[in-house]
């Protein structure tokens, strides 16, 4: 619009000679022309530069996205191999490893706080003949009904884990006196002991069970594990079910 108003301007002055004040409103609107023709051109620029911004950040946005989602997904990742370093896949338990750090803070507690606590090594007796004749698919059905019944069995706080096979292993907390962890533990292999109905049959396993009392059997988490294992072949060996870790390896297990 300034332009055709400086060109109109431009005619009228060809066509007569125009005053001064004529001559200067041209000059002043060519000179606003010029900075409005300016200010569009950078203006221009400004929306180029604008443009490409919003491209590049909508790229950006969508990397974003994308790095978020693989980081989600290796984050879940991550989660799920770090559950199976420490878990029993077959039973779902925490494995032998996990089983030993929740020992070894226990132990710490009980240390701070002069608590009695009790490891529990059970071994399933029968469990062999069930695997060799009824096939492993059973037998991995039996070993998790038996890791269900165990943790259902203990108390909150308590842990059981699996160590690998036919063996399990059980933490009770606060253990009050010898007599009441021979009761725990031989509740506990009555428990196991009940019929397992898997396709149709009704199979049974028995559970021979070690016990191994901190302190007075052992102050750390490998001496209490070896003293409970030894504890179990002393029970399975006599028949006795449960029995409890002996100082005196000739001495007669405690029922």
């Amino acid at each position: 619009e300034l332009a055709d108003v400086n060109a109109a301007l431009q005619q009228e002055v060809s066509a007569q000679a125009p005053p001064g004040e004529l001559r200067r409103t041209r000059e002043k609107s060519e000179a606003v022309e010029r900075k409005v023709q300016e200010a569009a051109d950078e203006l221009m620029e400004v929306n180029t530069a604008l443009a490409a911004e919003l491209v590049e950040r909508d790229a950006i946005e969508g990397r974003v996205e994308e790095i978020q989602s693989a980081l989600t997904l290796s984050q879940v990742a991550e989660a799920a191999s770090r559950h199976r370093a420490l878990h029993d896949a077959a039973t779902g338990l925490p494995n032998a490893t996990l089983f030993g750090d929740r020992l070894e803070l226990a132990l710490e507690q009980a240390r701070r706080h002069a608590w009695r606590l009790a490891v529990l090594f059970v071994d399933l007796d029968g469990f062999k003949q069930i695997n060799d004749t009824c096939g492993h698919d059973i037998g991995d059905q039996v070993l998790h009904i038996t890791a269900t019944r165990l943790s259902a069995f203990v108390r909150g706080g308590d842990s059981v884990g699996r160590r690998g096979g036919d063996e399990f292993l059980v933490l009770i907390l606060e253990v009050q006196d010898d007599q009441s962890a021979l009761d725990f533990a031989t509740s506990l292999a009555s428990r196991i002991g009940e019929p397992i109905a898997v396709d149709h049959a009704h199979l049974v396993v028995g559970a021979s069970i070690g016990i191994a009392v901190h302190p007075e059997d052992g102050a750390t988490a490998d001496v209490l594990l070896q003293r409970a294992d030894i504890a179990m072949y002393t029970a399975k060996k006599t028949r006795c079910r449960v029995a409890r870790y002996q100082h005196a390896t000739e001495g007669h297990p405690a029922r």
